[in-house]
């Protein structure tokens, strides 16, 4: 018979899951209380529910007790029959911001034993205190009404849909429970360490909880902001389908009028959007060199931002592409993704070609390209191939010598991508 713990969960994670059961599910553990305790629920869902489950552990390789704790993680995975590996970060370099360098690149090494195991959904031990934690956070940075809305439950970033079964569960709850079991877990130091702002704010928290500042509100309040921040995107959406367009080339063509004369915030959302659509950017522009550029295109200036290339062709049609100096040095092999967004093939040979920008240069060998639909800006940003320092095809500048060129993600995948995942 299933205890109260594992009924609440199974009803969370079938929430995430959308009603969707994978092959296999993956599961972040970190060795600490929150993804220990997901790693049990985890594990007690695995079986009554016959779907198999895995973990990875990832060692930051920052402290010396880390290569413990994924062990004892590990052991924690064997006794509970969880198959289980850990990969270890080597990449920093010591400069910039730490926690942002180690949780992006987390990211990436999860997302990469992921694709080796054929696992396409992790699950992630965020918890309400999380969640109340971040809200305040991001106030102190001025964030508007995307940064304060609650992170998504489910969220399909880097390949991988990305899974948070635990968003309504307090820390303490979770660690009673790792007690009652007699699991244990580790406290990672830098969790008590007040250099971080996080662990201030924790602390600042306790003390304004008599307040009714506490974390049930402040989660209340970012599921508040959550709604509204759905209503403002499927605005914006409704807007770009009536506005915008995803041109041959890949660039968004938008109706400057129209653009101009929608409410600020719309603005802002539609051309931020737009900027990562192209660039295939995770986040977007800060706010205010993006509320520059806006003006600039209303007033029918060029401006460049997120590595895009922005101008108006007649006043009437905003181009957005691919800023030329952006993609100055990405190459490919034929058949792999250049750019993050294009594909070109040849059914016949192509030994020595490679896949890099067009160019001026380039431009200047396709002697039709004038004929077409397209800023010479744009053009010049987009693949072609080449044989060293030869040009032998830029299939979107009219010279397509018997190869293809496909864009991975088209207009539907725009307007679609609109609304938050």
């Amino acid at each position: 018979m299933k205890s109260a713990a594992e009924r609440r969960f199974a009803e969370d994670l079938d929430r995430c899951l959308a009603g969707g059961l994978p092959g296999r599910i993956g599961v972040a553990v970190s060795g600490g209380g929150d993804s220990t305790a997901l790693l049990c629920l985890m594990a007690d869902w695995s079986k009554s529910s016959g779907i198999a489950i895995e973990a990875v552990t990832i060692d930051h390789n920052l402290r010396d007790a880390a290569r413990a704790e994924a062990r004892m993680a590990g052991e924690t995975c064997a006794a509970l029959g969880v198959p289980h590996e850990t990969r270890v970060w080597a990449g920093w370099d010591g400069a910039g911001n730490l926690q942002d360098a180690a949780r992006r690149a987390r990211q990436r090494l999860i997302a990469q034993w992921a694709e080796t195991r054929g696992i396409e959904r992790v699950a992630l031990g965020h918890t309400q205190d999380d969640q109340a934690e971040t809200l305040v956070l991001r106030l102190a940075r001025g964030s508007g009404v995307d940064g304060l809305s609650a992170m998504a439950s489910r969220r399909t970033a880097g390949g991988l849909t990305w899974l948070r079964p635990l968003l309504g569960w307090k820390r303490a709850a979770l660690r009673q429970l790792l007690r009652e079991r007699n699991v244990p877990w580790a406290d990672d130091p830098s969790n008590e360490d007040p250099q971080f702002a996080r662990v201030r704010v924790r602390k600042i928290l306790a003390e304004i909880a008599p307040l009714g500042l506490d974390v049930d509100a402040l989660a209340a309040t970012a599921d508040r902001l959550w709604v509204a921040r759905e209503a403002l995107e499927i605005a914006t959406q409704n807007a770009a389908r009536q506005m915008a367009r995803v041109t041959k080339t890949g660039d968004v063509a938008l109706d400057t009028k129209l653009f101009a004369d929608l409410p600020a915030e719309s603005r802002s959302r539609l051309m931020a959007h737009a900027l990562c659509w192209v660039a295939t950017a995770p986040y977007p522009p800060r706010r205010g060199p993006l509320e520059v550029l806006i003006a600039d295109v209303i007033a029918g200036r060029r401006g460049t931002l997120a590595g895009c290339l922005v101008a108006s062709r007649d006043r009437m049609t905003t181009h957005i592409c691919r800023e030329p100096q952006a993609v100055a040095h990405t190459t490919a092999e034929p058949g792999a993704v250049w750019d993050g967004r294009w594909v070109l093939g040849h059914s016949g040979q192509n030994d020595g070609c490679d896949i890099r920008a067009l160019g001026q240069d380039g431009l200047k060998a396709c002697p039709d390209w004038r004929g077409l639909d397209a800023p010479r800006a744009s053009l010049i940003s987009l693949p072609a191939v080449w044989r060293g320092e030869k040009l032998v095809a830029a299939p979107l500048a009219g010279l397509g010598a018997g190869w293809s060129c496909r864009l991975i993600h088209g207009t539907d995948h725009f307007f679609a991508s609109i609304l938050s995942h």
